[in-house]
């Protein structure tokens, strides 16, 4: 293993992995080594910022330990098999890959050469996964909503892939059992890829899920309900507060014999930070990979599987005259 300080690499000086290198030069036990990115002003003014010079691809792997990859969704894969092969360990942002049979040779590329592979899905570093995780039993229905107003950035996917892949891979780490069938359907709005997006997901277990995602919305909403057999839990992650009714727990629930409600509220931590701070401790302490590429393709091929089913449903809505071809 590398010994401390971590040497880290920024691969993609967008506005993501702006915030990756601001993090990277600010971690104890890392140093920010290089940025590189196709727009060299662009990995020059990000360096500026944060202290590390820009280079080119090949140098930028000769000098680092590790690298992030904080580029567009396309080029995941390339970047993140050309560090592997390298030997360096890699944090590539999500989605894994743009196709499962990427994720599979990264994941491959990573175990042979016995590197770190972990994927962006910030939301499991989050305090809101933290404060709702293990709270109930196993789900039976899921409802999770997250709409935000209108931005350019993250347009270069579909909403599935920029929003709702979020709660694709928080359910899915809720819910212990492969997906048995998908329904959705959505629409480009203000971009060339979907910018709405509503799916049902039932699991081989029973369990459903149905969630919605916008980026065309008028305000900002983030909330998830989960039913299982023990109660019932609400978040409203805008505003950190969750509510849950089970037994035996809280202020009893009027008229509902044994039951009682517990009401909390949680402080927003750094997650980028945290996020960062597990992936260093993977590598120099052999720490275990809270989200590893076996997740990143869960919640890939969950986002593939909303896209096709959506496909499927614009196919039957022209057949029928519903849409225009």
């Amino acid at each position: 293993m590398p010994s401390a300080p971590l040497r880290v690499g920024i691969a993609g000086a967008g506005h993501f992995g702006r915030y990756h290198a601001l993090k990277a030069a600010a971690e104890p036990r890392a140093r920010l080594v290089g940025i590189h990115d196709i727009d060299a002003e662009r990995a020059r003014t990000v360096g500026w910022e944060a202290g590390a010079p820009d280079m080119e691809l090949g140098p930028l792997l000769a000098a680092c330990d590790a690298v992030i990859v904080a580029a567009p969704a396309e080029v995941h894969h390339s970047l993140a098999l050309a560090a592997l092969n390298a030997g360096k360990h890699v944090l590539v942002e999500k989605p894994i890959a743009a196709t499962l049979a990427e994720a599979d040779e990264l994941a491959a590329c990573a175990a042979a050469r016995r590197l770190v592979l972990q994927v962006g899905h910030l939301e499991r570093f989050s305090a809101a996964h933290s404060a709702l995780a293990g709270r109930l039993g196993a789900p039976l229905y899921i409802e999770a909503t997250r709409i935000a107003p209108f931005k350019l950035r993250g347009t270069d996917v579909s909403v599935i892939l920029d929003l709702m892949i979020h709660d694709l891979d928080l359910i899915l780490s809720l819910v212990d059992s492969p997906i048995a069938h998908v329904d959705a359907v959505g629409a480009a709005v203000a971009s060339a890829h979907e910018d709405i997006a509503n799916a049902r997901i039932r699991f081989a277990s029973g369990a459903v899920a149905t969630i919605t995602a916008s980026r065309v919305a008028a305000r900002t909403e983030r909330r998830m309900r989960i039913f299982a057999c023990n109660g019932y839990l609400a978040v409203d992650f805008a505003n950190r507060q969750l509510s849950v009714v089970t037994r035996g727990r809280g202020r009893p629930v009027p008229g509902v014999e044994g039951f009682g409600i517990e009401e909390v509220s949680w402080q927003d931590h750094d997650s980028l930070a945290a996020e960062h701070a597990a992936f260093v401790a993977s590598v120099l302490d052999g720490a275990p990979v809270l989200v590893d590429a076996a997740a990143g393709r869960r919640a890939l091929a969950a986002a593939l599987a909303v896209a096709d089913a959506m496909q499927d449903a614009r196919a039957r809505m022209v057949a029928s005259g519903l849409l225009a071809g």
